[in-house]
């Protein structure tokens, strides 16, 4: 099926393709969501010299206004006006005392869209047309104008301030093809826009509430990961090397490729420098990396690896690395924005490994409990559908009984990791242990973890007497073997 494309590719994915030729579109929501934004960015993209965009107005704001208002946007083309696109005024026909029915803004517009064979007829707004007929002749005006424009090609796009009630009786709705409603929720520190389309007849368009910026370039809209289904998935491939001298032995020789892997520990324990040796264990294969933080900077991040070995920046420099630093101001993160980064810089399938730092960092920011289960079920699967690894840290409790930071979530991840604090009489110890791989087998002890000057995370020797590894208590050493004093006992079982 063709379709018109409304030059934001993400919008087009939602929409099941973009706008059908000949179809009715309402574009609905309150003041302030951005319905006249969006229909205006749609106008200016689309139309050329052959096909230009009509929008008309009808008792809203003056031309002049509008397109003062347009000016801060990037899509703005003020050369365009008149040529590409034509801004015409309904107000004086509705005015008109002698009229007393649409016919003659009826036959203003069918007849501009057969002469002048538009892409685009905006009307700016319709729910103003019910101030001036009745409801039964506004049905008739109505189906009148979306069967004869349909006839032209022309994508016809009704906008108005429709309420819920509005949805359900109105007959702008009734004739539509398509319903598209604009929302805007009221949210601290940072409020929220949305867009979901409820009805696109002929496309699948993809469900849910998509998240929607006004930013310079005009709308952008993200969807919900949620929406995609991906099937294909990659079958479990050979095994990859973490990076971490010592740890894939106790994997049974590496993580399965196309894998995704949770790695779980206090703060301070070392996640992080694991992120960065299996990253760079990645890069030293030659594959492509996607490095999301939402802490540290991007020079942080350079500057931490290049403590250890690891040349990020050059790494960068030829696009062999991707360092995406999402900063969550004030606890507030959009997992729409973070998914349509991630999604993007996949597309072309040239990833091979994606770390996520941290899990635990990201579900507290979001502040959508409800909704996180199924939000990171569809990250994963989009990862592996691209056929990445999938590397992922989360924080547990730093001292006491260990936590599952997302209770209940753990059954998604192939492999879990974790690192923990251990007490060697005066001195604190790190210790690992590979708490679970998906029909794999591998090593279910605890080994003494460090970390080193060069090369990051090293696993050294087995523990062979340690309380407390079901997280009961802190972890600590056994009593000493008969003939030796404690610490020596403990000091040994950590070397």
């Amino acid at each position: 099926m063709t379709h018109v494309a409304t030059g934001l590719a993400d919008l087009d994915l939602i929409l099941g393709g973009g706008l059908q030729p000949g179809s009715v579109v309402v574009l609905s929501g309150p003041p302030g969501t951005g319905k006249t934004i969006l229909a205006q960015q749609i106008c200016f993209t689309v139309a050329t010299a052959e096909h230009k965009a009509i929008y008309y107005t009808t008792l809203s704001e003056p031309h002049a206004k509008l397109t003062d208002h347009l000016g801060g946007f990037s899509f703005f083309d003020a050369g365009a006006l008149g040529t590409r696109v034509e801004y015409i005024h309904l107000g004086d026909m509705l005015r008109d005392k002698s009229t007393t029915d649409l016919d003659p803004l009826i036959n203003e517009v069918v007849g501009r869209a057969f002469d002048d064979e538009p892409v685009i007829v905006a009307i700016d707004s319709t729910l103003m047309l019910r101030d001036f007929v009745s409801p039964r002749a506004l049905r008739s005006a109505l189906y009148d104008l979306s069967s004869r424009v349909a006839h032209s090609g022309a994508v016809l796009l009704l906008l108005g301030e429709y309420s819920d009630d509005d949805l359900l009786s109105g007959v702008e709705f009734s004739l539509a093809d398509g319903i598209v409603v604009l929302s805007h929720q009221i949210r601290e520190p940072v409020d929220r826009r949305g867009l979901r389309v409820l009805k696109m007849r002929g496309c699948a368009p993809l469900g849910g509430n998509h998240t929607l910026h006004i930013t310079d370039d005009g709308i952008r809209v993200y969807p919900r990961i949620e929406s995609f289904l991906p099937t294909d998935m990659p079958e479990r491939g050979e095994r990859i090397r973490s990076g971490i001298p010592g740890l894939d032995a106790l994997m049974g020789g590496g993580i399965p490729d196309a894998d995704a892997t949770v790695v779980l520990g206090p703060t301070g324990v070392g996640k992080t420098i694991g992120c960065l040796a299996f990253l760079a264990e990645g890069l030293t294969q030659g594959q492509r990396c996607l490095y999301v933080t939402f802490e540290d900077t991007v020079e942080e991040l350079q500057e931490m690896a290049s403590r250890f070995g690891w040349d990020f920046a050059a790494a960068r420099a030829r696009d062999q690395l991707v360092i995406a630093h999402v900063p969550v101001g004030a606890l507030d993160l959009d997992l729409d924005v973070l998914a349509s980064l991630i999604r993007h810089s996949l597309a072309d399938r040239s990833i091979r490994r994606v770390i996520i730092d941290s899990l635990a960092e990201m579900a507290l920011a979001a502040r959508e409990a409800e909704r996180f289960p199924a939000y990171l079920r569809s990250m994963l699967g989009v990862v592996r559908a691209a056929g990445a690894s999938l590397w992922v840290t989360s924080e547990t409790r730093m001292v006491g009984p260990i936590e599952d930071p997302l209770t209940g979530l753990m059954y998604l991840f192939h492999n879990i990791i974790q690192l923990r604090y251990i007490e060697h009489c005066a001195e604190i110890g790190r210790i690992v242990n590979v708490t679970k791989m998906r029909n794999s087998g591998h090593d279910n002890a605890m080994y003494a973890c460090r970390i080193e000057d060069k090369g990051g995370l090293s696993i050294g020797d087995r523990f062979e007497r340690v309380t407390g590894m079901l997280g009961w208590s802190v972890l600590r050493d056994c009593p000493p073997l008969s003939g030796q004093d404690g610490c020596t006992a403990a000091t040994r079982a950590g070397e």
